[in-house]
């Protein structure tokens, strides 16, 4: 009885098969493609060989006998599928049709009903023609042509099964076939106000399925303009696009066109990273052209159409239609179509909500592609360029949308894996953000413009919760989605002091401690102060007021810098703070608007610290919470009598400082302005009872502004915003929010009025006051620099 023959782990797995499976089909397409090139050879070969010497035209070809007359050929009937294609697979259709007539045989094999090549040849043949050196060539020259091909055939047929093992080797497990339609979304977020109020959605949104035959004819014809002209013509990898790119990269220098079909992205799409190499190039083909061999191309340009990013969070034709233009892609007019087929180059940098003049640069090219297609006549694509599609406004989403970027991407970290489509509530008060808005787009066309700062924001919070009510990262979203509010990190200048004198009223300073207005040196390091003399003896509420340097670096350096960090980091600010530098004092470091803002609500809560969010609670798409914001238990960050005391300390600055412009009318306001070197950023940060909120104006580019000081623009927005913000708000005060001389014993009192007798000795004997006593403290000009 005959043994069974054991199957090896190799060639038995079923996945191995599949793989083989997988590798043979390329195989047959290289075989496929190698038939040709052996046909060319073969004419090429042939080119070489003596020409047959003609007839005379006297002498009679005798008729050829048993040879049947060729019925005249047919194309067949088109089917379905290829009628909804574009021209451009008619055009390819009609050139293999062309081929087939022009040379007798359909893929190698000899047509039906055409006479053999027996039949064609006359009986007699003429004698054969010399060479050039009077010899005949005779049979052994067609056998040495003969075997040069056949040698050609076997050199292609063994390159092709090296190209078969080598694929065996790298090959991806073939995916089943329902895994082409499993999306891998990632979360759409529904946002809503503090109220519960949908303003908007972000995330990735995916449209509803669409198919080819639902698709404008003009649209389709776009994509493949644009993308791949040649898609109805390859089986997934077009060897003329990947040599035309492997040119064009060579003669640039650089990669600037990619030679990959539909067919190939959507596998990528579908099954691989975003890596760049050659293996990952080598599974994407083969993919391809898997693909290839079990969807029909129209079910493919489905596929892709429903999947490919299209920018703005849209996923898909029918979401970027609906998302940029309120339609279906069923209803897109040619110019429409021309934009949505030029985004997945870029889809991010062409977004015609983020880059409304790139997106009609892609367009007019998409349109010129079609023209140079001749897919499009010259008429439609004018009317096209005369009336260009307009993108409907993104309502509130767009408005706001440096928040609504912020809480999708933390709504994302919060909510557990695996969960889609989630409604978020936030924080946000529109009628708070409105008031932002306004405020900080006025002042930066108006008067910061003239004064040379080009970018600002704003950020506000509820002191009784510690839930943001506002956020504006800059002046216009749809210019820039770079969000200064949470991710520009810049020196906060004096705005960092009042943690100084925070740590000293913890270390037993009072608001009435004197220091002295003096020249010092630290390491070589001598700061001065924006008035560029020094005042003398003073006391904390002045130095504060007044902004001045030196009495904060000596305050600093009195206490110990490490006792400053610890104060600050306690209060809120995250940033990495450096403690080898005395200038940490007028704050040398980078933070943040969001957190230096977050850090003064202890100060208005009485020294409790605060919980800053923007984010309430995350829902699924069937209503269960997945996050809720937990603040935790009630923490202290400082001591309730430093936090009053810091409070009056800033009500100087208000009532007789730098910060003068920023008042409020009856209603209790503290703050701190900060400014840094060349006037590169001006900062107002500063408190009511009920909101903190903090400015920050500057440039991008770290161009100094025209002496903007934190005291004048940013001073001025924040008393906008906090005069709207507080509208309907019942007045309270601020506990501290009085005037200095109150605070003072009688020790310092006696000191204070011994200092002033003998200032009034030194007028009664001919000399002047010193400077500080002749200041004009309202006067606009004087602020603070450099640190101050």
């Amino acid at each position: 009885m005959a043994k069974k023959r054991k199957t090896g782990n190799r060639t038995g797995s079923p996945d191995r098969a599949a793989l083989q499976g997988v590798a043979g089909g390329v195989a047959a397409v290289f075989a496929y493609l190698g038939r040709e090139a052996v046909a060319d050879f073969r004419a090429g070969v042939a080119s070489f060989a003596p020409k047959k010497p003609r007839m005379a035209p006297s002498a009679k070809r005798p008729k050829a006998t048993g040879a049947a007359t060729p019925p005249q050929r047919r194309s067949p009937d088109p089917s379905p599928d290829e009628r909804r294609r574009p021209s451009i697979a008619a055009a390819a259709a009609r050139r293999r049709a062309d081929e087939d007539e022009n040379t007798g045989e359909h893929n190698g094999e000899a047509t039906p009903g055409a006479p053999s090549r027996r039949a064609r040849s006359p009986k007699r043949r003429p004698s054969r023609a010399p060479d050039a050196k009077g010899r005949r060539r005779g049979p052994a020259h067609g056998a040495f042509v003969a075997g040069l091909l056949n040698a050609a055939s076997v050199a292609f047929v063994a390159a092709l099964a090296g190209l078969y093992v080598i694929f065996i080797e790298i090959a991806p497990a073939p995916p089943d076939r329902t895994d082409l339609w499993a999306v891998n979304r990632l979360p759409s977020i529904v946002i809503l106000d503090r109220n519960g109020e949908e303003i908007a959605a972000r995330g990735a949104r995916y449209g509803e399925a669409v198919r080819v035959a639902d698709l404008p004819p003009y649209f389709v014809k776009a994509i493949l303009a644009t993308e791949d002209r040649r898609f109805y013509e390859h089986h997934g990898v077009d060897l003329r696009g990947v040599a035309r790119a492997a040119i064009t990269n060579i003669r640039a220098g650089t990669i600037a066109e990619g030679g990959s079909t539909i067919t190939q992205q959507l596998a990528k799409n579908l099954f691989l990273s975003p890596e760049q190499s050659y293996i990952r190039k080598a599974k994407e083909a083969l993919l391809a052209v898997w693909i290839e061999g079990r969807y029909d191309k129209d079910e493919i340009l489905s596929l892709y159409l429903n999947r490919i990013y299209m920018g703005a969070g849209a996923y898909g034709v029918e979401s970027a239609a609906k998302t940029y233009f309120d339609k279906s892609a069923r209803e897109i007019t040619l110019a429409e179509a021309a934009m949505l087929a030029g985004l997945p180059k870029a889809p991010s940098a062409l977004s015609p909500t983020s880059n409304p003049f790139g997106a009609q640069d892609r367009a007019a090219e998409v349109l010129d592609n079609l023209a140079e297609a001749g897919l499009l006549d010259a008429a439609e694509v004018a009317a096209a360029r005369a009336d260009p599609a307009k993108v409907v406004s993104a309502g509130a989403g767009a408005e706001i949308g440096y928040f609504f970027d912020m809480v999708a991407e933390r709504a994302r970290a919060l909510a557990p894996e695996g969960q889609k489509d989630l409604v978020v509530r936030t924080t946000i008060d529109l009628a708070i953000q409105r008031a932002a808005e306004t405020a900080l787009t006025r002042a930066l066309s108006t008067e910061a413009k003239i004064a040379g700062a080009e970018q600002g924001a704003l950020v506000a919070y509820d002191n009784r919760t510690g839930a943001m009510r506002a956020m504006v990262g800059g002046r216009s979203y749809v210019e820039s989605q770079f969000n200064r509010a949470t991710q520009a990190k810049r020196q906060p200048g004096s705005a960092f002091k009042p943690f100084v004198y925070a740590a000293a009223l913890e270390n037993g300073m009072t608001p009435a401690t004197r220091m002295v207005d003096q020249p010092i040196d630290i390491a070589g390091w001598r700061p001065s102060n924006y008035s560029n003399r020094f005042d003398g003896p003073m006391r904390l509420t002045e130095a504060v007021a007044q902004s001045v340097n030196t009495v904060a670096v000596q305050v600093s350096e009195a206490i110990g810098r490490e006792k400053v960090i610890d104060v600050a980091h306690r209060l809120g600010i995250s940033s990495d703070i450096p403690t080898e530098e005395a200038g940490v004092a007028l704050g040398g470091f980078n933070l943040t608007l969001e957190e230096l803002t977050a850090a003064y609500m202890p100060f208005a809560r009485g020294g409790r610290a605060a919980a800053p969010h923007a984010i309430e609670s995350i829902e699924d798409r069937d209503g269960r919470v997945v996050y809720a914001f937990d603040p935790g238990p009630e923490t202290r960050a400082l001591d309730e009598r430093v936090a009053r005391d810091m409070t009056h300390l800033l009500y100087q600055v208000m009532v007789t400082g730098t910060g003068a412009r920023a008042r409020l009318p009856g209603r209790d306001a503290v703050g701190k302005t900060g400014t840094t070197n060349d006037w590169r950023d001006a900062w107002f940060v500063g408190y009511t009872d009920q909101i903190t909120a903090g400015v920050w104006i500057g440039n991008d580019d770290y161009q100094p502004m025209k002496k903007v000081t934190g005291g004048t623009i940013p001073a001025e927005i924040w008393r906008e915003f906090m005069i709207a913000a507080h509208d309907g708000l019942q007045s309270r005060r601020l506990p501290g929010a009085f005037v200095a001389e109150t605070f003072a014993d009688e020790a310092e009192l006696a000191q204070f009025y011994e200092a002033l007798a003998q200032d009034l000795q030194r007028v009664m004997n001919g000399r002047s006051v010193r400077g500080r006593d002749r200041r004009f403290l309202g006067n606009p000009d004087f602020d603070d620099r450099g640190g101050r």
